[in-house]
């Protein structure tokens, strides 16, 4: 036998099947689009705290920010910061400008949105039983683990 006929033979090269198109699309595309959608929703929940009455999260907001900075911020005030901090993250996820600026700035926000589970738990669960606003601070989870993807990509550049 000649060394040629042990040789692997020349790759064939064969059409993409679409499971694996798909497979490329959704790993090329998915953690952007995953960054504007998380973009959007933190954009969408900051702007309506520029709007007094709009937020259904804006009495929560006031008392948890109160109870978190020990009273030094709160009332309106804790609403408008709030709104800027939430509002300036939208955008950097949504445009990608000040990227890591902005996935630093949401980490402690979203411990922030989720910690009323941990300081008001009597209110949150009364009789064992998830209110409207706890279950709406739960809806976090996904984007705290939102969050960790965008980040991932984000700070590993």
């Amino acid at each position: 036998m000649s060394v040629t006929e042990l040789a692997p033979p020349a790759a064939v090269l064969v059409a993409p099947t679409l499971r694996e198109r798909a497979a490329g699309m959704f790993a090329a595309y998915g953690a952007v689009a995953l960054r504007v959608s998380l973009g959007l929703v933190l954009l969408g929940f900051g702007a309506l705290k520029f709007f007094p009455g709009a937020s259904p999260a804006e009495a929560l907001v006031m008392r948890t920010v109160d109870a978190l900075t020990f009273g030094l911020i709160s009332g309106t005030p804790a609403v408008a910061a709030t709104a800027v901090v939430e509002t300036i993250i939208g955008l950097t996820l949504i445009t990608g400008v000040g990227l890591r600026f902005g996935v630093l700035l949401l980490f402690p926000v979203i411990a922030g949105m989720m910690s009323p589970l941990v300081l008001f738990p009597g209110d949150m669960f009364p009789g064992m039983l998830p209110t409207l606003e706890a279950q709406y601070i739960l809806k976090d989870v996904i984007l705290a683990a939102a969050a960790m993807v965008v980040a991932g990509r984000a700070l590993h550049r």
